[in-house]
């Protein structure tokens, strides 16, 4: 039986990397943590596919695994600063002079 790559693998690895590369981005970051997400569900699916190659989905699944938690650690960041920033805003006005 030949050894092939798979598309899926290929997909899971190709939105492995956007999903860490789009991390860092302010709203990018929500986009990063959807591509990563996807990029698990491939890269698990072409793992399982007999007769391929899997180096590539476990590269995309590693990747996509790591995309995930960072993507999801910026946006809870981004949340509770935006959160803090609101809090202070209202304390501001809402002191007496």
């Amino acid at each position: 039986m030949e050894n092939k790559t798979n598309s899926m693998a290929v997909a899971s690895l190709v939105l492995g990397i956007v999903s860490i590369v789009l991390c860092w981005a302010a709203w990018f970051a929500l986009i990063g943590l959807a591509a990563g997400i996807v990029a698990i569900i491939f890269g698990v699916k072409a793992r399982k596919i007999p007769g391929t190659k899997t180096g590539m989905a476990t590269a995309g699944l590693v990747m996509g695994i790591i995309g995930t938690v960072l993507s999801g650690i910026f946006v809870i960041c981004v949340v509770c600063i935006a959160a803090a920033v609101v809090d202070i805003n209202n304390n501001i006005n809402n002191m007496h002079w």
